[in-house]
């Protein structure tokens, strides 16, 4: 019997979580490096380590003990990760990829040198350098690097926005005329195969500035899922690395597709793939860390993914009502993250709808919203 393929993943919350489910399915040993025994991912693994992701000697210490090297999240060591490499181990993905992605600013550069289709933008240092750009507005700033889920991005409409801007270094990102907000995971293995997932539509809550929900397939014309599919596929082969990306876009009101930003992981754009697709983003990044033949991308169904977050007025431990009520739908399927407690805004679940058309799945998703509340 040969041994199993000892897998690390750096990161213990819920993406690390989803990925644990999927690697039971595998003939793999599954080792997961987070600080705090509570982490959504601690119970599923085969072995948790207590320790911090984004300190040189853990990560260093904790990829010695493994065959295969992941990430659920981008802020880690990458220090480490390169020395590893160096040393032979399999990273996916890539140092050098993760090192471009991790910093907004490199990665807008990594697009303009490209040639991959991407807002205008400058790269500020301070908020001094900011008062230079007044005509350069309306814009988006954003931190180069620790931003998430809405979190380090602030728009400036106009110079009284200014008191609100970053002092250290940000991204100035025109802002684009938005028609819809899209999102197209796709994968390549060491093998060099490609697989690419069909768009999603993505509407964000104005309140927090994440994904409210999102619709699969995007309703675009064939020639723009073919146009999304292609650039986002010209990203992935750009960034030259096995692993599994969401690639961000705008589609304007002029037709345009434009890339506004990649993540280098499995994503909330592609949660609705456990039920929605095939193979889902879950299964397929464990295909890649394998060296397997990529899975098969295909919609089973239409599908929406509504993300679960903690209700305004409410911090503590979580309590989830009306639980019950959401379940008995045809084609409704929970997944709860396993956080322990709430606050507004938090991310504490997604639930995925199947049905025939968007009509079908709106009228399923306005039910689940009002019954199904994350309170303390």
């Amino acid at each position: 019997m040969s041994k199993q393929l000892r897998i690390g993943i750096l990161g213990g919350g819920q993406l690390g979580r989803m990925l644990l489910q999927v690697a039971a399915n595998y003939p793999v040993h599954t080792n997961v490096l987070e600080q705090g025994a509570d982490a959504p991912a601690a119970k599923l693994c085969h072995s948790f380590t207590d320790g911090d992701i984004r300190d040189f000697d853990t990560v260093y210490a904790f990829g010695k003990t493994v065959d295969v090297l992941t990430i659920e999240i981008e802020n880690v060591n990458l220090e480490a990760l390169f020395k590893l490499e160096e040393e032979g181990l399999t990273i996916y993905p890539r140092p050098h990829a993760l090192k471009i992605i991790k910093d907004k600013g490199l990665q807008k550069q990594f697009y303009y040198d490209h040639h991959i289709p991407t807002s205008n933008f400058y790269l500020l240092n301070t908020k001094a350098e900011l008062e230079a750009k007044a005509d350069f507005l309306p814009a988006a700033l954003k931190l180069r690097e620790g931003g998430y889920d809405g979190k380090g991005v602030e728009l400036m409409r106009s110079t009284a926005d200014f008191v609100r801007a970053f002092d250290e270094p940000t991204v100035l990102e025109k802002m684009v005329d938005i028609d819809k907000e899209i999102a197209v995971m796709a994968a390549k293995n060491a093998a060099g195969e490609l697989a690419v997932y069909p768009p999603v539509e993505m509407v964000f809550d104005p309140r927090y500035n994440l994904v409210d929900f999102l619709l699969a397939p995007a309703a675009l014309t064939e020639a723009q899922t073919k146009a999304a599919q292609a650039l986002a596929l010209k990203v992935v082969e750009a960034l030259d690395s096995p692993g599994i990306f969401a690639v961000e876009m705008f589609l304007d009101k002029s037709g345009n597709i434009l890339v506004n930003e990649t993540a280098p992981r499995t994503h909330n754009s592609g949660h609705q793939s456990i039920e929605g697709n095939y193979s889902s983003q879950y299964d397929m990044q464990m295909r890649v860390l394998q060296n397997l033949p990529l899975g098969d991308t295909s919609n089973v169904q239409p599908s929406l993914m509504l993300n679960l977050i903690g209700e305004p007025g409410f911090s503590g431990e979580a309590v989830y009502s009306g639980l019950d009520l959401a379940v008995k739908l045809p084609k409704v399927y929970v997944h709860l993250y396993g956080k322990t407690h709430t606050k507004p805004g938090r991310k504490m679940g997604h639930v995925t709808i199947l049905g025939n058309n968007t009509e079908e799945l709106m009228q399923k998703a306005a039910f689940v919203k009002q019954a199904l509340k994350v309170i303390a």
